[in-house]
């Protein structure tokens, strides 16, 4: 009896295997990893059919099914925020913008103010100034909020709106945020604030679906005003962390038509998140004198293409004079990275700047396994010295620049829910040309001799690294 269980137990398994496998077979991403999917699968199933449902699952398919369904219950509210947007679209004057617009399956709008915020201090202010203006609702997510100092301050405004009889409606990521202690969500809800986790393991059917996250940074007050960009609440994200030292980042502040770009995608993530569908205002309110256009681009693993790696390709492709990044997290993939040595060897002045200190180590070394080529193409890399650089800016030619939560790895391009503001707009430009000018005066400028000098034992332990690059 014991042995007939055991066999059985064994052919369950490696038909889980070969099942698994033929769903590799007809959902991965790119041919490499379908191989060796299958491989691991049918030869290995004990190991691999674990591994292949928590990391191996290209597309979050329970928020594709909620898509579906927001399709039918909530087509009318997103097609009269359409129709009420229509005459603040802006005319997208040549193909790459409308490339964009296409990728981010929202229009360019116009009637826009985009201010830039540098480092913690100002954008803090900014935000804790936004939540004491709101009148009728908060709309707030973050994938990371601890309750430190800069989190209960956090906590103390969202209670005095609520006390004011704002709406708060606030969402966090349940892998990013798993320190959060149940007592600080416990004394949200208390004031009457909406409070829930974004869990990509919702439901039985997408339990295993454990390596998605919602990185995204979205603050919407009354529809009027909306803030995106890398930081998270942490009092790290003040430079207040020995291990870090000075933080440096970048948030973005928007007044206009856009911010409904960033309240569609908190509405449909609250929507996944809880099912409950949120009665907010969707009539463009224009304030500037003189405006800016904008496109908001959401992006994830529930898009029936690769948005963001995507949208990273595209303006790397159409930049002309220079392009400029900036990511903490620098693995990019093939795609990417062929697009910088190509824009790097037809004369584009294309700058990487990544941090000297590294925060996840994995990532950090698998850098290295490609420097060297990108190097030899053309493409100078920059390291920033003072403390940590968590930025994620990127600055094409004199005419456009985007601030966003999009990291320049795997994760972000194909794991990650993500949002990023295009700005095409010269003046804008020529403000994060500034920034990222006294950014690249604090950085070493790296050599390829430093990277090929490095001892052989270093060199194979970047590349194990980067091996790993798909789930890092």
């Amino acid at each position: 009896m014991t042995s007939w269980l055991f066999g059985l137990a064994i052919f369950l398994t490696y038909l889980l295997g070969i099942v698994s496998a033929v769903m590799a077979l007809m959902s991965s991403r790119t041919s490499q990893g379908a191989i060796a999917w299958i491989i691991s699968l049918v030869t290995l199933p004990y190991l691999a059919v674990p591994a292949y449902w928590i990391f191996g699952r290209p597309r979050f398919y329970g928020y594709v099914s909620a898509r579906g369904e927001r399709d039918t219950v909530l087509r009318r509210v997103l097609a009269r925020y359409r129709e009420r947007v229509e005459p603040f679209v802006a005319e997208a004057r040549d193909a790459d913008i409308r490339a964009v617009e296409q990728l981010a399956m929202m229009p360019l709008t116009t009637g826009n103010r985009a201010e830039l915020l540098i480092d913690g201090e100002a954008t803090f202010d900014s935000l804790f100034d936004g939540i004491e203006r709101a009148e009728e609702y908060i709309l707030i997510q973050f994938f990371i909020v601890r309750d430190d100092a800069l989190g209960l301050e956090l906590k103390h405004r969202l209670q005095q709106a609520a006390e004011r009889g704002v709406r708060v409606y606030f969402l966090y990521d349940e892998i990013g945020s798993h320190q959060l202690n149940e007592g600080y969500l416990k004394d949200l809800a208390a004031y009457g604030i909406g409070v829930s986790a974004f869990r990509s393991s919702r439901g039985f059917r997408h339990r295993f679906q454990l390596n998605f996250r919602n990185h995204r940074k979205v603050l919407v007050v009354d529809g009027r005003e909306g803030w995106l960009g890398g930081f998270n609440v942490g009092v790290e994200y003040l430079g207040q962390h020995r291990r870090h030292g000075p933080w440096r980042d970048t948030h973005l502040k928007l007044v206009g038509p856009s911010v409904l770009g960033l309240q569609e995608a908190f509405w449909e993530d609250w929507h996944w998140a809880t099912g409950a569908v949120i009665n907010l205002h969707w009539t463009p309110r224009v304030t500037c004198e003189e405006c800016q256009d904008v496109v908001i681009v959401p992006s994830g693993p529930a898009d029936r293409q690769e948005t963001a790696s995507l949208l990273v390709q595209h303006v790397i492709h159409s930049a002309h004079e220079r392009f400029w990044v900036t990511s903490p997290y620098f693995v990019p993939d093939q795609g990417v990275q062929d697009a910088l040595r190509l824009a790097a060897m037809r004369g584009v002045d294309v700058r990487i700047m990544m941090p000297e200190r590294p925060d996840h180590l994995l990532v950090f070394l698998s850098a290295f396994s490609f420097l060297p080529d990108m190097l030899q193409a053309g493409v100078k890399v920059y390291r920033y010295q003072p403390g940590f650089l968590h930025q994620k800016v990127m600055l094409i030619d004199d005419a456009a620049a985007s601030v966003g939560t999009v990291n320049l790895d795997n994760r972000s391009f194909r794991l990650n829910f993500e949002i990023t503001a295009v700005v095409p707009d010269r003046r804008f430009a020529a403000e994060v040309r500034l920034m990222l000018e006294q950014d690249f005066a604090n950085c070493r400028r790296v050599s390829r001799d430093e990277l090929t000098s490095r001892p052989l034992w270093r060199k194979i332990v970047s590349r194990a690294a980067y091996l790993l690059s798909p789930i890092q």
